[in-house]
């Protein structure tokens, strides 16, 4: 292996952490099911349906996130703000116990143990293996985001390099690529999120892998208006990363 393979060999990886290394939207969906159902009950007699509470609670939620960052208290208010938009609708009653049993439920998709992606040890070690540098960006408070990356053990792949932000935009980022004063050129952000991993790693001018999913958020599908400076991948499962890697690697040596 000659000096420019090897030179191109040791890639630089940021890795999202939720929906990319380990599960986390299937909890607040598992969290909907249970508030569409108690809403089904609370609002039979008006024939407010599963569908319009959906895009109510949806509605509420983006705009929260979009306002506030991920925060962990918007997704009960989001919760709430949906049953007070059909009670006020409808004419129904409130009572703070509804409330009470509103916010409580919504908070606990923060208490539910986390699990990895199918192959995530394999392909974390693989990765480190093979020398790439592993780093770690996601979007969430602190203390919430803490829990799973201890839960997980992520520390042994990604020791400090780990950043965890309420706002992960195209900002965040050039503030980490800076910080860390990054070679684009053999820099990889992986993601499920267009939003928040893709479009600012592309206008950031590194390159970008997406981990497409089955069904995915609203809040993370937007259109791409930026052409890629580098490499732009679209896999379906985390393993595929590490020949990801390395058929760039090969097509560049």
């Amino acid at each position: 292996m000659n000096k420019q393979t090897n030179s191109l060999s040791k890639q630089t990886l940021l890795f999202d952490m939720d929906d990319t290394l380990i599960y986390c939207n299937k909890y607040f969906d598992a969290v909907l099911d249970q508030f569409f159902d108690l809403m089904k009950t609370w609002f039979r007699s008006y024939r407010v349906t599963v569908k319009e509470i959906r895009t109510i609670q949806n509605e509420y939620d983006i705009a929260g996130v979009a306002k506030s960052g991920f925060v962990s208290t918007h997704f009960p208010k989001s919760l709430i703000h949906t049953w007070n938009h059909f009670s006020t609708l409808t004419g129904r009653d409130t009572s703070k116990e509804e409330e009470d049993q509103l916010w409580k439920l919504g908070m606990s998709v923060y208490e539910m143990e986390v699990e990895p992606y199918p192959g995530m040890i394999d392909t974390l070690n693989q990765l480190r293996d093979e020398g790439h540098e592993l780093y770690l960006y996601t979007g969430g408070e602190a203390v919430i985001q803490q829990r799973k990356i201890d839960q997980m053990k992520l520390k042994e792949y990604f020791d400090d390099r780990i950043f965890i932000r309420q706002h992960k935009s195209i900002d965040a980022l050039e503030d980490i690529l800076k910080q860390l004063d990054l070679d684009r050129l053999h820099t990889w952000m992986i993601g499920n999120s267009l939003r928040t991993d893709v479009l600012p790693a592309l206008t950031n001018g590194i390159h970008a892998i997406y981990l497409k999913q089955p069904t995915e958020w609203s809040f993370n599908i937007v259109d791409l208006d930026v052409k890629p400076q580098g490499a732009f991948y679209t896999i379906e499962k985390l393993t595929e990363v590490p020949s990801t890697i390395q058929q760039w690697v090969s097509n560049k040596a």
